[in-house]
């Protein structure tokens, strides 16, 4: 009988993906590290903010787990988690710098940007590109996308700049969710309850035939694990998606002038 991995939560799915017993979560819940923003406006915070951040192995080497809650506020970005995030990133980051390497595993799960917090959001998911760009040349960054809300806006940008990403069936990828779409452009553009247009469009089967996913796995945490353990056995100069790899060899061809970028 095989488990559903989209049905876990944060914590559960960053557990499965670190070997066995090598589970060590930091800024738990009992640090209580809420979102300052939100009570004022009405709104229930979660004493993780809605992000896990593990440390543990995988293959026996170091690594850094870190899981959006899509459950808690649509897996939204805001100052907190933002920061637990890019923290984690950089922290791996100065470790890889100084020659010890942290290999980082970002599962996505997120609508992009936390409108109550839209500017410290933006800062934080700047934070986190960043990172990850830094972090790509020492150590391949692994994305997962195998959640219900699938990977939008700002996160949706992070998730191209992995090294290597892996989605299941069920997630999906764009820089704006099906809502938004037919919220800002109206049914005609876009019907978000049509289930078979929206993942024809952005589902993550598509974005793989598009080569903007590298691994297409099922929905259960073995195919997901395995998934994420081969990702990082990959060796240098093959990671990063075809569409990434396309879109560096024609900036490459851009030439630089005095009144500015010509092709």
């Amino acid at each position: 009988m095989t488990t559903s991995f989209s049905e876990l939560d944060a914590r559960e799915r960053a557990r499965a993906l670190l070997d066995r017993g090598t589970f060590r979560e930091l800024l738990d819940p009992f640090q209580r590290v809420e979102s300052p923003h939100l009570p004022p406006q009405g709104i229930v915070p979660q004493s993780d903010d809605g992000v896990v951040v593990a440390r543990g192995r995988i293959d026996g080497v170091e690594a850094v787990a870190i899981a959006i809650e899509g459950n808690y506020q649509g897996g939204s970005i805001g100052e907190v988690n933002g920061a637990k995030i890019a923290g984690a990133l950089e922290l791996a980051l100065r470790d890889a710098r100084r020659g010890r390497i942290v290999r980082p595993l970002l599962v996505l799960d997120t609508g992009g940007i936390r409108l109550q917090e839209a500017n410290l959001g933006i800062l934080a998911i700047s934070e986190m590109h960043a990172a990850i760009v830094a972090l790509c040349e020492f150590v391949p960054v692994v994305g997962i996308i195998a959640g219900r809300i699938g990977c939008f806006g700002g996160m949706g940008i992070a998730a191209g700049l992995c090294s290597v990403l892996v989605g299941a069936e069920i997630g999906r990828l764009g820089l704006n969710g099906p809502e938004v779409i037919e919220q800002e452009s109206g049914i005609a553009e876009l019907d978000a309850h049509d289930r078979p247009r929206v993942w024809a469009t952005i589902g993550c089967r598509r974005r793989r035939d598009n080569g903007e996913i590298d691994r297409l796995v099922d929905d259960d945490v073995v195919s997901v694990s395995a998934a994420v353990h081969e990702s990082f056995r990959w060796p240098p100069k093959s990671w990063r998606s075809r569409a990434v790899d396309a879109a560096r060899e024609r900036i490459a061809k851009y030439t630089l002038s005095t009144t500015g970028v010509s092709a």
